[in-house]
């Protein structure tokens, strides 16, 4: 730790070039978007002015996981249009933009928009129409990762598995599995990751969040995932965290979100400080920017100010998650070049190289 000593700015946190590689669209509504949007539609809110639902939607009251994705429930009830699902998608790419994020990829579950008439090309086709149109106006690169649910029967994770194969060069870089996860093994949907891998499509599992070490071991052996959700009770195999070490798998860490659903008992006893020690590559995302109430900047700052990480530990972070990025070669290449510069020249060149 080269500047251990030094606290670590926000300001320079917020410029330092981020990637959000675990971001969840229908955890990321603007609060004003989504009152906008159920005044339009005649749904009832909890709450009546954009201020008292923002600080309502952040989950500070949930035990568990399933306790946490309840709240879900009140965003997707505005997200069954077309252009609704369009204009979130660009708001989310254009707030990463503005917290100095120049990368991120979107995930979410098709099949909850469409019940009110949408079919799934037209759930994937909006949201990346909107990551386009922030990509031309602003810079910031979007792209979405299709994500299938546990709880849910192993044939529809099939048919999502094939519409992101189908979107593969048309904005969608990934498949993923999210959901309940205590109960729902990720096994029981290998048939979908099987389909995804062999049409070169990348995957990623949440795994490790709502269940033990066993589900993080079933995601990677069993459904041959390249990247991990969360993975935040991987220290319970010291075995399996030799083989992703070694294998240099990236985990998707969201501490926050771990902390609200009590997978970590705080910021302090998250595992993210001894993962990196030991040399993983470990990467910071929001999750959910509504229900947890955060920036990727705030992450970074909760790393800094809770764990004790330093501005060069903080930068080769940033650089993980350009280089994990399921983003194309050819096009994540010159952004992680890019990204390298840019972080020399605004920490004096601290950063060890990525993982």
């Amino acid at each position: 730790m080269t500047d251990a000593a030094t606290p670590v700015s926000r300001d320079v946190l917020h410029q330092l070039p981020k990637a959000d590689l675990h971001c969840h669209l229908d955890g990321s509504l603007r609060p004003a978007t989504l009152l906008e949007l159920a005044r339009d539609k005649g749904v009832a809110m909890p709450r009546d002015t954009a201020d008292a639902l923002g600080r309502f939607m952040v989950v500070d009251d949930a035990r568990n996981l399933e306790e946490y994705l309840r709240r879900f429930e009140i965003t997707l009830s505005v997200m069954q249009r077309a252009d609704a699902i369009e204009r979130i998608a660009y708001e989310l790419a254009a707030d990463a933009h503005h917290d100095g994020v120049w990368y991120i990829e979107v995930r979410f579950a098709p099949l909850l928009n469409v019940r009110e008439g949408l079919q799934t090309p037209d759930v994937v086709d909006a949201a990346v129409r909107g990551l386009a149109r922030a990509e031309r106006e602003l810079g910031v690169i979007g792209r979405v990762i299709v994500t299938a649910l546990r709880n849910l029967p192993p044939a529809q994770s099939l048919e999502l598995a094939r519409l992101a194969v189908a979107f593969r060069r048309r904005g969608v870089v990934g498949f993923d599995l999210a959901g309940p996860e205590l109960g729902y093994e990720a096994a029981r949907h290998q048939e979908a990751f099987a389909h995804a891998r062999f049409h070169d499509m990348a995957c990623t599992c949440h795994a490790g969040e709502g269940d033990g070490a066993g589900s993080i071991r079933q995601a990677i052996h069993v459904c041959g995932v390249h990247r991990v959700g969360h993975g935040t009770r991987l220290f319970e195999d010291p075995s399996l965290l030799e083989y992703v070490n070694d294998r240099r798998i990236p985990i998707e860490v969201c501490v926050t979100s771990n902390v609200q659903t009590r997978v970590a008992a705080s910021y302090a006893a998250h595992p993210l400080r001894q993962y990196f020690d030991a040399g993983l590559n470990v990467v910071l995302n929001t999750d959910n920017r509504l229900m947890s109430g955060i920036t990727l900047t705030d992450e970074y700052a909760h790393a800094a100010t809770r764990l004790g990480f330093s501005l060069a530990e903080l930068s080769t972070i940033a650089m993980n998650s350009f280089q994990s990025a399921f983003l194309p070669w050819p096009e994540r290449a010159p952004l992680i070049a890019k990204a390298r510069t840019r972080i020399a020249a605004l920490t004096g060149g601290i950063a060890r190289s990525g993982s």
